[in-house]
């Protein structure tokens, strides 16, 4: 006894690489084709990096505002950019390092205030 085979999920990709039902191309992962990069995403990820590594809360915050606003628009419209991991990590980044930056200067303050000399 011979059984039809499941019917196909229009989800996922036509394993012979033709176009779904619907007439949309896709990616293998379901994503549909076209979606670029956010045109800030880099830039948020390096002033990220750059917080923790030598510029706290110059570059930290720009990252933070910047990345939080890259979201937003990402999660506006689902689909059209790529990149929001790059955007996330820019954005974590740009916390620690303005959150490093902060603990730093209360340490000089306290430092200073308790007559102990920094260098």
């Amino acid at each position: 006894m011979s059984y039809p085979p499941p019917p196909q999920d229009p989800n996922q990709p036509d394993p012979y690489g033709q176009q779904n039902p619907y007439g949309q191309p896709q990616h293998p992962y379901g994503q549909p084709v076209g979606g670029g990069d956010h045109p800030r995403g880099t830039l948020i990820l390096v002033l990220g990096i750059l917080s923790i590594v030598c510029c706290g809360l110059f570059t930290g915050i720009p990252a933070i505002v910047m990345g939080k606003n890259a979201m937003a628009e990402i999660d506006a419209a689902p689909g059209r950019y790529g990149n929001r991991g790059t955007i996330k990590a820019g954005f974590i980044c740009g916390i620690i390092g303005t959150a490093l930056s902060v603990v730093g200067i209360l340490l000089n303050v306290i430092l200073l205030a308790a007559g102990q000399d920094l260098y």
